[in-house]
């Protein structure tokens, strides 16, 4: 049964602070070349948008049934057609040029990239490196994009980069631990860890970064982005079976992490009242 988006094992499973809810990508981070005097995608949400006045007690002019117009219909079209831009009317009409720039790029779907980016990796400067190695595998693979779902796209680039920087630094991790490294885990947790934990739910952050990155990705995917399965499976490249499985398995190891921990969190209370 496929848990609300708002809640795995009982658990809110976007339990965040209203900065990560409504992340837009730092002005800091913005590629070399890229203007940044344009407002980001949730700047707009603070608009208020006011209607134009017009007076609703002027007669309208009566209209000559017996005149046809023939171009009605396509001027309706036409007008359609008008209304999209930027990767909108690219996506579309697959026109090459109505091709989106690099400007419209970012300034259409850095708030949306950055949001997913922020959620995979749980660190901002990670989102941060991810967004920018998105929009620049994006930009580069234009030319070879197939008119289809755009913000689709962005999910599948978004999530497997995401995956093979953490494959990445995985292999460079263990290529680098010396033969006799101790492998008992601090008591402690590191500075990236307690800056996690100021900003999200300390058992939740603690759950997700337990979960194997493939498993997360689904979960994050699903639960919080909200995707469907089919468009899970167009985004990681798996198989529907695969990701049923997947996150199946995620929110199995979810709950148990969560039911674990409070069992701990539980036990030691009562020690300490005992």
């Amino acid at each position: 049964m496929r848990l609300p988006r708002s809640r795995v094992g009982g658990h809110p499973i976007h339990k965040v602070d209203a900065a990560r809810e409504h992340a837009t990508l730092p002005e800091s981070s913005l590629p070399i070349g890229v203007s940044a005097d344009y407002e980001l995608p949730g700047a707009s949400r603070r608009d208020v948008i006011v209607g134009t006045e017009f007076d609703d007690t002027e007669t309208a002019p009566v209209r000559d049934e017996t005149i046809v117009d023939d171009n009605v219909a396509n001027d309706a079209v036409a007008a359609e057609d008008d209304e999209l831009s930027g990767t909108a009317a690219f996506d579309a009409t697959g026109d090459r040029t109505m091709m989106p720039s690099w400007d419209e790029l970012v300034r259409e779907h850095a708030d949306r990239v950055y949001r997913l980016a922020y959620r995979l990796t749980g660190d901002p400067q990670d989102a941060e490196d991810l967004t920018q190695e998105t929009f620049i595998r994006v930009f580069r693979s234009l030319q070879n994009y197939q008119p289809g779902t755009f913000e689709g796209w962005l999910h599948r680039i978004t999530t497997n980069l995401f995956l093979d920087m953490v494959r990445r630094r995985n292999r460079i991790r263990m290529e680098a631990l010396p033969e006799d490294y101790d492998r008992v885990p601090s008591e402690g947790p590191g500075p990236e860890q307690v800056y996690h934990d100021a900003r999200l739910d300390p058992d939740l952050q603690r759950a997700l970064d337990s979960l194997a990155p493939e498993f997360r990705a689904a979960v994050v995917l699903c639960d919080i982005e909200g995707l469907s399965y089919e468009e899970i499976g167009a985004t990681l490249g798996v198989k529907l079976g695969t990701v049923r499985s997947r996150i199946h398995r995620g929110r199995q190891a979810l709950r148990e992490y969560l039911a674990h921990n409070g069992s701990q969190q539980r036990s030691a209370a009562e020690e300490k009242v005992g």
